[in-house]
């Protein structure tokens, strides 16, 4: 990714890693998510309000690529960017660092919908998280 990015350091735990040390794949996307909800607190809290009242971010794609393994006790860090928002959809990407070093690279598609009586329905992505996530775009 280029351009910047919102940087979530989370230190890898033992519970994380499987049998052979290193840390278990379904980890990387749960830091995703975590990373996500610590930019919404930082960036755009107004937004943690408006989840309870009814919006939803619904998560309808993820992904992730690895390439280097990490174990207990490293620093990860998670570099979240936006890489597009369409409609009422927002497309980010993450870069998993520890150092220099790209462990993985994933992506990640929310859907902005409202809980309303017949269910789910599409939103307009709120001002605030557009606005929050517009300085972290990255650049073609």
């Amino acid at each position: 990714m280029t351009g910047p990015a919102y940087v979530y350091r989370h230190r890898v735990t033992f519970d994380e890693t499987n049998l052979v040390g290193n840390v278990y794949f379904a980890h990387y996307l749960a830091w995703q998510g975590h990373c996500r909800e610590h930019f919404l607190a930082d960036r755009a809290p107004g937004v943690l309000a408006d989840l309870r009242a009814g919006l939803a971010l619904a998560t309808v794609g993820c992904a992730a690529d690895f390439y280097i393994e990490s174990f207990a006790c490293d620093v990860v860090e998670v570099h979240m960017s936006l890489e597009h928002i369409t409609g009422n959809r927002i497309g980010m990407g993450f870069d998993y660092r520890r150092g220099p070093d790209l462990l993985a690279r994933g992506r990640q598609t929310v859907a902005c919908m409202r809980r309303t009586g017949r269910g789910l329905e599409p939103a307009a992505i709120p001002a605030e998280l557009r606005g929050a996530l517009t300085p972290y775009a990255v650049r073609p």
